[in-house]
């Protein structure tokens, strides 16, 4: 279950949201049984980016599937920020569950080359590569559609396991 707080709505008819959550349940012989739970928000705070308007749940990325044919889903959730560019200054979350575990990659664009930075957590490396493939995919999409922006070369970076990269 995706939910967004839907906190106004602006004269464009677009809706700003200033937190999120997500929740998997599994049915059980007793009922239904909360497998995990996350919760984001809005940075309050001016940064050197300045503020972010909204966060949400990229629906159009993120993808229910059994990526590795255990009859499990294995859920892939992206979701992001806009700030005072847009896209262009927001924040993007990739979530992989897979097996119990929690698997984040987290990037802030910038429009500015030193304001980008991913980070990727070390097991995403040590997931089947049907996963890792799919992400990368995904990513691509992204930026295809002007969503991200990751650092230059990123795609090497992953190639290398790398866990942060940036163009510092």
């Amino acid at each position: 279950m995706l939910t967004e707080s839907n906190d106004s709505i602006t004269a464009n008819h677009d809706t700003l949201n200033s937190s999120i959550k997500a929740f998997s349940f599994q049915s059980e012989q007793t009922g239904l049984v909360k497998n995990w739970e996350i919760n984001d928000f809005t940075k309050k705070q001016a940064n050197d980016r300045g503020f972010e308007s909204s966060i949400w749940f990229w629906t159009k990325y993120s993808e229910f599937t059994d990526l590795d044919n255990d009859s499990l889903m294995d859920p892939i959730l992206v979701y992001g920020t806009s700030g005072t560019n847009g896209y262009d200054d927001g924040r993007i979350k990739i979530l992989v569950y897979n097996k119990g575990q929690k698997i984040a990659i987290r990037n802030q664009n910038g429009i500015l080359d030193f304001e980008r930075n991913t980070q990727v957590d070390k097991t995403f490396y040590s997931l089947p590569m049907e996963f890792q493939d799919r992400v990368k995919e995904i990513m691509e999409t992204m930026v295809e559609n002007n969503h991200a922006i990751f650092p230059a070369g990123w795609q090497d970076a992953m190639n290398k396991q790398q866990l942060t990269f940036d163009e510092n």
